[in-house]
């Protein structure tokens, strides 16, 4: 059986993982408690013994991919730099950094995006990354690279990465 404390515990990563997904904390708390309620509803499905983090995020990650879906127009990205502090030069900077982050990973597509999240922000494993978005470990990697390559393309202020080459 699943414990409200084990997933208690997970509330933190479930909300940055969720604002990182949605970039709006509105809805990234909608979000949480869509996950949580889902979560506790289907706590009989939970095998006992077994890890509630990977458990939890595959749920979000299926509430997110059914919420896109269901309202592909509703898919904007909000910016708020509520914490940035007008006192200081670095603290501008900063907020620059992850305004330039955000919306560098808000153009990354929904399948790149989901694994460089999940194995960068959460520190997932490639194995417990593949299983909260349904695919195979190699599929996860094949796209963390593709994302991490295109992020830092966009950052850096290029348009396109370099397209993949076909081997024969």
């Amino acid at each position: 059986m699943l414990s409200n404390a084990a997933v208690g515990d997970q509330i933190p990563s479930l909300r940055r993982y969720a604002r990182a997904l949605t970039g709006n904390r509105e809805a990234a708390d909608d979000l949480v408690q869509d996950t949580l309620e889902r979560a506790l509803a289907r706590s009989a499905l939970f095998r006992p013994g077994g890890n509630p983090r990977p458990w939890l995020f595959t749920i979000m990650h299926n509430v997110f991919v059914n919420q896109v879906r269901s309202a592909a127009s509703r898919r904007t990205v909000h910016l708020d730099l509520d914490s940035m502090d007008a006192a200081g030069q670095d603290l501008a900077h900063q907020g620059l950094a992850v305004r330039d982050i955000e919306r560098a990973l808000a153009l990354l597509p929904a399948e790149q995006r989901e694994v460089v999240l999940l194995v960068g922000l959460e520190a997932l494993s490639y194995a417990d990354t593949a299983k909260v978005v349904g695919v195979p470990v190699g599929t996860v990697m094949s796209r963390l690279s593709r994302g991490r390559e295109r992020l830092r393309g966009l950052i850096d202020g290029a348009q396109e990465t370099a397209p993949l080459k076909a081997i024969k």
